[in-house]
């Protein structure tokens, strides 16, 4: 597989230029992080046929079938300061959203702040992870992408399948996996020089294009209490930015914001078509 997702992969400048590929491993984050410590380069990318203890948002687990989806972890060593990554997990969302329309000619669509769907159905998640020296300096970033590719819908635990899909399950066939690693490895190599040059918005215009949430009813979870209020924008952080029933408006960067009107990805604790979505940050 390594030498496939070589031979699909075209120039890249940091990310990719490392390259390890696992048939099985616990967690490619946590895999890459050890590799980072012990000095990995920037731009390693560690890719996993699968993964035996994935690792979701807020500590959940990811469900990663062995060779039906693209498991893969980049490590980036940014010399930014950590308030200019904010917005990272959810450009990688878009990088990634790119990657797939490359390939495949789906149109997917972003749930704030990171999360791909297709037809309602999310067929991807991120989780980045990072870490700070002395004196709160950023030693490193990590970040995780699991993109369901070739997964049946046996394939997923019967409490997933009203809410997870895959390109297979959605459009009807069965893709590359090596093509689709090398597209997102490319994808994420050119995001990640927009973020060094200070060029990225270009991506923010393109989330605004493609997130889901905006433009909408969102009910706001914050401290176990629930606010209606409409997503009116992101900013360059990625912070949503809401109007209250009242009037005032708001920039939300912490707690939850479920959004209504949309089928498939449901938050089934309150109400049909209401899909969950975390704020930004470097553990998401």
């Amino acid at each position: 597989m390594q030498q496939q997702i070589l031979a699909h992969l075209g120039p890249v400048a940091r990310v990719g230029t490392q390259l390890t590929y696992l048939p099985s491993c616990s967690s490619t984050n946590d895999l890459l992080k050890a590799m980072a410590e012990a000095g990995a380069a920037d731009g390693t990318v560690l890719v996993a046929g699968e993964q035996t203890r994935g690792k979701g948002r807020l500590g959940r687990s990811f469900t990663s079938a062995a060779n039906k989806g693209v498991y893969l972890s980049v490590l980036l060593r940014p010399d930014l300061p950590p308030e200019a990554l904010l917005p990272l997990t959810g450009f990688t969302a878009e990088a990634m959203g790119g990657a797939v329309r490359r390939v495949t000619g789906a149109e997917p669509g972003i749930k704030w702040v990171n999360d791909l769907l297709l037809n309602g159905k999310k067929i991807c998640g991120i989780l980045t992870e990072s870490a700070f020296g002395a004196g709160g300096r950023l030693q490193y970033v990590v970040v995780g992408v699991g993109l369901n590719v070739n997964y049946d819908m046996a394939d997923f635990p019967e409490e997933l399948r009203s809410l997870a899909g895959s390109l297979k399950t959605e459009l009807g066939r069965a893709f590359d996996l090596a093509a689709l690693a090398a597209a997102m490895i490319e994808a994420l190599d050119e995001l990640y020089a927009a973020l060094l040059t200070g060029d990225a918005a270009p991506y923010l215009a393109a989330y605004r294009q493609h997130c889901l949430t905006l433009r909408r009813d969102v009910l706001l979870v914050q401290n176990g209490a629930s606010t209606p209020a409409h997503a009116l924008d992101v900013d360059e952080a990625l912070g949503l930015r809401v109007r209250y029933p009242d009037g005032r408006e708001a920039l939300v960067r912490s707690g939850e914001a479920s959004v209504r009107g949309l089928t498939g990805y449901a938050d089934r604790e309150q109400c049909p078509g209401v899909l969950s979505a975390s704020a930004p940050g470097h553990a998401v």
